[in-house]
């Protein structure tokens, strides 16, 4: 973890101290415009990665509805190159993560359409990844209008000793066959130990949230698009790991071994404190 003299600009310039301390103690917060002049590049790089789909592109809704998906495009997506490069999103992610460093790992774009009755399913991210660490952090920005289409997370979910068992989007099947050495997918509507936290955002907000934390999403019962942009980083502590089967995103041929630093020509630092 940076230090206190390390970290010290990054919070007076880009977040407070209570918003850092609630996203450690929650493990997700929600911050009020901070992709607000960045909105319409969002939506064009959205639309650009629409048109020229990527070979891992995918409608996911499995009945009413389209549930655009597609990861892992930004470096041929120029709007998408902009906002990593030059938005206030590698200075926020090593604010909240406390970390010297911002490394990109990789962009998700999710685009709901009107109609569409498919949920996001509970998940972490971090079983699916071949990364692991105390610092990371996932950028989800609507750039439309959400309410009930919103991300949904359960608090406090990243500091659980067992991660949720991940999950197939198209059909909930097992992504892992090892089942006991993970947690069954919660329903925390019927569980009350379980606190949800959501809100209702506006274009340009961002929910900020560790790769640990459980979240999904309702299915889009309105008449309007949602279309949303994530951005996922990593900090000092992450580092390569091996799962127990394929991870997703589906990189190949890194090269990468158990415990080393990911790779900076493919995941690069964008900022350094």
């Amino acid at each position: 973890m940076a230090s206190q003299t390390a970290t010290q600009p990054i919070v007076t310039e880009i977040i407070d101290a209570q918003t850092i301390a609630d996203y450690q103690r929650d493990g997700a917060v929600c911050i009020r415009g901070a992709f607000k002049g960045w909105v319409d590049t969002i939506a064009a790089g959205i639309e650009r990665n629409m048109r020229s789909r990527s070979a891992t592109a995918s409608d996911i809704a499995g009945g009413k509805g389209s549930f655009f998906d597609d990861y892992c495009n930004w470096e041929r997506i120029p709007e998408f190159v902009d906002v990593v490069r030059n938005s206030p999103a590698a200075r926020l992610a090593a604010a909240v993560m406390q970390s010297r460093t911002a490394q990109f790992f990789h962009d998700h774009v999710l685009v709901k359409e009107p109609g569409t009755q498919k949920p996001t399913p509970w998940h972490q991210d971090i079983p699916y990844y071949f990364v692991d660490g105390q610092q990371t952090v996932s950028f989800w920005i609507p750039i439309d209008p959400v309410k009930e289409a919103t991300l949904r997370l359960i608090a406090g979910s990243h500091r659980w000793d067992k991660m949720i068992l991940p999950v197939r989007w198209l059909d909930d099947g097992n992504f892992y066959a090892a089942e006991g050495d993970y947690r069954p997918v919660p329903d925390p509507d019927t569980d009350p130990s379980m606190k949800v936290i959501e809100w209702e955002m506006e274009p340009g907000d961002a929910i900020l949230f560790d790769f640990r934390t459980a979240h999904g999403a309702r299915g889009n019962m309105t008449a309007a698009r949602r279309r949303a942009l994530s951005l996922r980083w990593v900090g000092d502590d992450a580092h390569y790991v091996e799962r127990p089967g394929r991870t997703s995103p589906p990189y190949h041929g890194h090269g990468m071994q158990p415990g080393q630093k990911l790779r900076e020509d493919w995941f690069p630092v964008v900022f350094q404190g």
